[in-house]
């Protein structure tokens, strides 16, 4: 199969999830600056997950240009992929509009470490559909950033019951270790 209509639908289904979360900023009741104070919590959140969506699309357009074909099993591990990024929306705002307490922190680190499980799912089976020795294969290799990336999620997910403010800068941590784009693809292509 060609991988055009996945990446459109793909590329649909993320610019929805953006615009789900930036409508789910409500305006302030007031016109002084002071009736921004409580939307701040809101914004934060908000720019940590349009990052992160960012951050997947970006990705996903890499690993799926690297992509010769598709077949079934992709198909599902990329819906996988975007049902998980789906719920972007919902824990962002419920972490916004109750200030960071700790179960929508955990909830959110738990999206956001399910949506890593699922892209890790997909990129395997893209590689296993093309060989490990394709573009792909040889590009991600043993995927360490994804690897690190778990186990951060975990021990963020754990600690926001210590401190949440801990998890929220490992939360920030694995997104600026994601925020350049994957360039062991381009590398591999230079080649």
């Amino acid at each position: 199969m060609q991988k055009a209509r996945l990446e459109a639908f793909s590329d649909g289904v993320i610019a929805v999830i953006i615009t789900i979360m930036v409508l789910e900023m409500k305006v302030p009741h007031g016109d002084d600056p002071t009736a921004l104070a409580p939307l701040i919590p809101v914004f934060v959140s908000y720019v940590l997950s349009y990052v992160y969506v960012g951050i997947y699309w970006n990705n996903h357009h890499h690993m799926l240009h690297a992509a010769r074909t598709i077949n079934g099993p992709i198909l599902w591990a990329n819906l996988h992929l975007l049902f998980w990024l789906s719920l972007i929306p919902f824990v962002t705002g419920w972490m916004g509009e109750n200030h960071f307490a700790e179960i929508p922190v955990a909830l959110y680190g738990g999206v956001l470490l399910m949506s890593a499980i699922a892209y890790y799912v997909l990129s395997r089976c893209l590689i296993q559909h093309d060989g490990t020795d394709s573009l792909l294969g040889a590009a991600v290799g043993a995927d360490f950033k994804g690897r690190i990336s778990v186990v951060i999620y975990v021990a963020a997910i754990l600690l926001c019951f210590v401190n949440r403010w801990i998890a929220l800068g490992l939360y920030y941590l694995v997104a600026l270790l994601w925020f350049v784009p994957d360039g062991r693809i381009e590398r591999m292509r230079e080649r």
